[in-house]
């Protein structure tokens, strides 16, 4: 069997989990233990991301003529990807909050929503709430003024009668 034919199937993976990605965010699992490991890849899995360890040269060309082909200058070492569909957030965000318990992992660069980000700017990224914690704030902040309008007219109403 040749060699491409081995790694099509792969590279043909993570162009799958690639389309239609709203983020993917490259790290360096160096250092983590198989606890550490276990315990992030179970919340990413949670959280709808799809997080594996791909070759540099896989990824490369997986990436190449994508929104993500940036991420190519940071293919340097052992690279892990971590891939959202839903949540543009989420990568960036869980991979944040696990690397400050463990210091092995480090955040190398990532794409979110077509735009590319080095380290600094996914830690900056990672700070932002999610699209339902937004909503939700968003409809809290509708709906007190509503709640505060009625009952000040409900109490109007009461004094008259």
């Amino acid at each position: 069997m040749a060699k491409v034919e081995i790694k099509k199937p792969i590279v043909d993976e993570i162009i799958e989990n690639l389309n239609g990605a709203q983020a993917a965010v490259l790290v360096d699992y160096r250092g983590l233990t198989v606890e550490q490991d276990t315990q992030l890849r179970k919340q990413l899995r949670e959280a709808g991301v799809v997080y594996k360890v791909y070759k540099n040269t896989y990824i490369n060309f997986a990436i190449k003529g994508t929104e993500f082909e940036s991420l190519s200058k940071y293919l340097e070492g052992p690279t892990a990807i971590a891939i959202s569909k839903e949540d543009a957030t989420a990568p960036a965000r869980i991979l944040y909050n696990f690397s400050k318990t463990a210091e092995a992992l480090q955040l190398k660069a990532g794409v979110v929503d077509g735009v590319e980000y080095d380290e600094a700017g996914i830690k900056v990224i990672a700070t932002i709430p999610s699209r339902n914690e937004l909503l939700s704030k968003f409809l809290g902040s509708i709906q007190s003024p509503v709640a505060n309008f009625a009952r000040v007219i409900k109490q109007i109403a009461e004094k008259q009668a």
